[in-house]
């Protein structure tokens, strides 16, 4: 089944759950819900190359970055494909997407996946294999100031199957802090509930 098709019944989906409970979202006009993305963490430490921020597709930071609000979003990595002979990504560079899991808005600046063939790699293609996952996004989380083992378990508490909105509205709250990892905090564990501020 096509990508759009599966985050537009997805979309459906949410409407009339939310309905059902007598809430109706706050949805902007080309806001998509996807109940079913797998997330993951990259950092400083495991980044490419490893020891810095370095991302490959800029639209607001020139290294990946930002504090999770809706003007300043985190730097996320997606799959891409080279089917047509360059690099396409799975979710165009630009596109903000808001995960109520960490209460952050996040702006698809980076390519996931490393080696001489990363296109090959798991964000583009193994999506599915993780709870029916439509999508696969890796979050930037920084690191640079934490060891790599407190990294290391920020990214595995963040890892799984999570709801996203893409092309969000900016009425979602965020947490305070900048970034997911701030202050020696892992801030994760909201819940997959979109609530507005």
């Amino acid at each position: 089944m096509p990508r759009k098709a599966v985050l537009a019944g997805a979309l459906l989906s949410a409407v009339v759950a939310a309905t059902a409970c007598g809430t109706t979202p706050l949805l902007a006009a080309d806001e998509i819900v996807a109940p079913n993305v797998f997330v993951t963490a990259y950092s400083w430490h495991d980044n490419t190359p490893p020891g810095s921020p370095t991302i490959s597709h800029p639209v607001l930071h020139s290294t990946a970055g930002g504090t999770g609000t809706y003007d300043d979003p985190v730097t996320v990595a997606v799959g891409h494909s080279r089917e047509t002979g360059t690099s396409v990504l799975d979710i165009p560079a630009g596109t903000r997407i808001y995960l109520p899991a960490v209460r952050r808005y996040f702006m698809v600046e980076d390519t996931c996946g490393d080696g001489p063939t990363p296109q090959d790699g798991p964000c583009h293609s193994s999506a599915e294999a993780y709870g029916n996952a439509s999508l696969w996004i890796d979050l930037w989380i920084g690191g640079a100031e934490e060891s790599a083992l407190f990294v290391h378990r920020c990214a595995a508490d963040i890892t799984g199957v999570k709801a996203a909105v893409l092309n969000p509205g900016r009425n979602y709250a965020v947490a305070s802090g900048a970034g997911v990892l701030h202050d020696g905090l892992c801030d994760t564990g909201y819940g997959d509930t979109l609530v507005s501020r």
